[in-house]
């Protein structure tokens, strides 16, 4: 397809964008391991490229030590020179790469997204790493961190082990299901992400109000995850199990999970266990938020609830499905 003139002036720009990226975080790191920051009286290197450049300090500090991790990382270096990596891939490479590890990580950022990155390379770490190493790590990182945003808005930075990051997404969005939305005063309705802002908000004033969620851990010949496939240590789950309830999924010859048959109207926990591991996500438009159990056909026609009939859809898509269905 032949690219049209602005979309050839944007690749051109981004590729030259890389480019300045990378004789930045060079410079920036050679400065800092010189004196140079100093005779201007500035506290840190990264204060004074700050201020030189009207960025915020976490950043130029940042630049130093992607520059400094890459005087290691030669094929890395050279990817990054070339425009083959961006710097958002480097900056997410460079925290975990090692002479003895390059080669093979490198492989993993040529091959995907920076979006797709982060999970990635939490898949390869969960992988490769010593499962008490990598959650004394975890545990390690956790942190809390606010900022003042310029409208008063305050942003809070939570890091978080991963099954307590499943456990407070599931209390949330039980919490958003339950809940009936109403318009905002200017008449629009509230996005996902203020529902969710508005649950944490009942949760921290009203407490969780009764709310009973399930964490499912999936335990899997390549690793343990949770429903979404965020990768988690085996460590969590050997912790996890004498004092919980283990769930089990059963998968046929074809890693389908097996069909369970009921004739209520509501699938049981069992069944939707078996439908949200087979379909993962939204079927129509692949969020993994919010998510119901639409029978397909309708309930009403068929007069059973079978798994083969269960599709998994957000709440948004659901109504929508419906809405178009009662138009038709």
């Amino acid at each position: 397809m032949k690219s049209s003139p602005l979309s050839q002036v944007l690749r051109t720009l981004t590729a030259g964008l890389t480019q300045t990226h990378f004789q930045l975080v060079v410079a920036a790191a050679d400065f800092a391991d010189s004196d140079e920051w100093a005779r201007d009286g500035s506290p840190t290197p990264a204060h004074w490229l700050a201020a030189v450049a009207d960025a915020e300090t976490c950043t130029a500090r940042e630049w130093v030590r992607v520059g400094r991790a890459l005087r290691s990382l030669h094929a890395s270096a050279d990817a990054f020179a070339s425009g083959r990596l961006s710097y958002a891939k480097v900056r997410v490479l460079t925290r975990f790469a090692n002479a003895d590890n390059e080669a093979e990580l490198l492989q993993l950022p040529l091959d995907t997204t920076a979006n797709h990155l982060p999970r990635v390379l939490a898949a390869w770490l969960n992988r490769t790493s010593d499962p008490a190493d990598l959650e004394a790590h975890q545990h390690q990182q956790r942190s809390l961190a606010s900022r003042l945003e310029p409208d008063g808005i305050t942003i809070f930075t939570l890091k978080a082990p991963p099954h307590l990051a499943g456990i407070l997404t599931a209390v949330l969005d039980a919490i958003v299901m339950r809940a009936t939305p109403t318009r905002e005063p200017d008449g629009t309705w509230p996005t996902l992400a203020q529902q969710q802002a508005d649950a944490l908000a009942a949760t921290l004033t009203n407490g969780a109000g009764g709310v009973t969620t399930e964490l499912v851990l999936h335990v899997r010949g390549d690793g343990c995850t949770l429903d979404d496939g965020t990768p988690i240590p085996d460590t969590v789950v050997e912790r996890i199990a004498p004092t919980a309830f283990l769930r089990a999924l059963i998968h046929d010859a074809d890693a389908r999970p097996v069909n369970v048959s009921h004739r209520r109207r509501h699938p049981s926990t069992r069944q939707k266990r078996l439908v949200k591991e087979r379909d993962r996500a939204c079927i129509d438009c692949g969020r993994q938020q919010l998510l119901h159990y639409d029978h397909n056909p309708p309930h009403e026609r068929t007069g059973h609830t079978i798994t083969n009939e269960l599709e998994l859809r957000c709440a948004p898509c659901h109504r929508r499905r419906h809405v178009d269905e009662a138009a038709a």
